[in-house]
């Protein structure tokens, strides 16, 4: 067996001498499958009874919210992988609606994950954690089972979450946290806003994560893939408003801290939409992406685009992409600055345009894979826009012009776009 990866030492969960996460036995959880029976009996009798178009806005708002706020952002990408920073209060009100997810406890949902996690990074797991059996055969063991391994790995989760009073509290009484909003929409609408907000929502969330659980494991597309690993994610881009973002599985799993999930053109993420507006804001701060992230031997590109990422992210040595001022780029534009050359995919316009547009005073490199215009000015990586600007006013006399006029409105729509988008 080959030597475990680094990235695997630095894992909340350990395996000792004899654990193992392949020698276990699946065995009927009553109170997990009685709540999500339970939750789903009432929600489809219920529902039947009680339908109306506002009860339905009511689910639809609902599940919405606490996939976004809480399963996506609370759960997942700050209190699982901590990938930004945010207030204590904010942290909190986001946990709180993962918990309203219905799956689990924070600490209860983190363990389950890390094992999971854990075991799938290894060369072979059990089945039950890797969603490896039939479709129906896994419905079954995900929403009425768990699994006991005979000797499971060791969890090590670190002071600040174990023992955090208010997480603690969620733990114990995560099923009981249904009743403050249960009163709320009992009091809005009655009955029926309870059933279709509280009980319908809470099945979707459930049979919603386990359905994305199982395919993201055995369907779907890959940018990269983990050597040696028991299990690849995949990527299942037909969902990705539904699912928030947390879709791109096979990008997590390539880059488990990264705050963005979708990392490549047209791999829409609405929980980093959300980010980049609360960013925008100063409510959250540090948001952590791949090239922040520890390289991995064991990562390997399956295609152009991530190929490029990889290289890009290697040593760090690529300058971050800066949000220019408008002075800058007039400054660079007047001064005609010394650049390198403009790289970009040549998107629009063949490489012989471009190159008729610049002259010779910058080389145009084609790059397929690249996202967008890039110019390095001064140890500063431009984009966009900006990027162009500054390249066609090497060119001088009437060109220099024309990237000065174009520097104000190229500089308002880089820094709207970055408001929420970094890349």
């Amino acid at each position: 067996m080959s030597e475990r990866p680094a990235s695997l030492q630095r894992h909340r969960m350990q395996g000792p001498s004899g654990s193992s996460v392949t020698d276990g036995e699946v065995r009927y959880a009553p109170v997990k499958s009685l709540w999500f029976t339970g939750m789903a009996t009432v929600a489809v009798v219920g529902g039947a009874l009680t339908f109306s178009w506002a009860a339905l806005a009511v689910f639809l708002a609902t599940t919405a919210a606490v996939l976004l706020l809480g399963h996506s952002l609370g759960s997942h990408r700050k209190f699982i992988h901590d990938s930004y920073q945010c207030p204590k209060w904010l942290e909190y009100t986001l946990v709180w609606f993962g918990v309203q997810v219905g799956l689990a406890g924070p600490l209860g949902l983190l363990r389950q994950h890390e094992l999971r996690d854990y075991a799938q990074r290894l060369p072979d797991c059990h089945d039950y954690l890797r969603h490896g059996r039939s479709f129906w055969g896994d419905a079954w063991w995900q929403l009425h089972c768990e699994l006991h391994l005979a000797h499971p790995p060791a969890l090590h989760i670190e002071p600040r979450l174990a023992d955090d009073r208010f997480y603690r509290f969620l733990e114990r009484t995560w099923m009981w946290q249904q009743v403050p909003p249960a009163l709320l929409l009992y009091a809005a609408g009655g009955w029926a806003f309870v059933v279709w907000g509280v009980c319908a929502r809470v099945t979707a969330g459930v049979l919603g994560h386990w359905l994305i659980g199982w395919f993201a494991h055995n369907r779907g597309g890959m940018h990269y893939e983990v050597r040696d690993a028991a299990v690849q994610g995949r990527n299942i881009p037909f969902t990705s408003l539904l699912t928030m973002g947390e879709c791109w599985h096979n990008n997590h799993h390539a880059f488990p801290g990264s705050a963005r999930l979708g990392l490549f053109p047209g791999e829409w993420d609405p929980g980093w939409w959300v980010l980049m507006v609360l960013r925008r804001v100063g409510l959250v701060w540090d948001l952590r992406l791949p090239a922040a992230l520890p390289p991995r031997a064991e990562l390997h590109a399956c295609d152009a685009m991530a190929d490029a990422e990889l290289a890009r992210h290697a040593g760090g040595a690529a300058p971050s992409a800066d949000r220019p001022t408008l002075a800058d780029v007039l400054g660079w534009c007047w001064r005609r600055a010394e650049t390198g050359p403009l790289v970009g995919p040549a998107a629009h316009l063949p490489a012989g345009a471009w190159r008729n547009v610049l002259g010779h005073a910058v080389p145009f490199h084609v790059r397929p894979e690249a996202r967008r215009l890039t110019l390095v000015v001064q140890d500063r990586r431009l984009q966009g826009l900006p990027a162009l600007c500054v390249a066609v006013s090497r060119r001088g006399g009437a060109m220099r012009v024309l990237g000065l006029c174009l520097a104000p409105f190229a500089v308002l729509l880089e820094n709207t776009r970055t408001a929420f988008d970094v890349t």
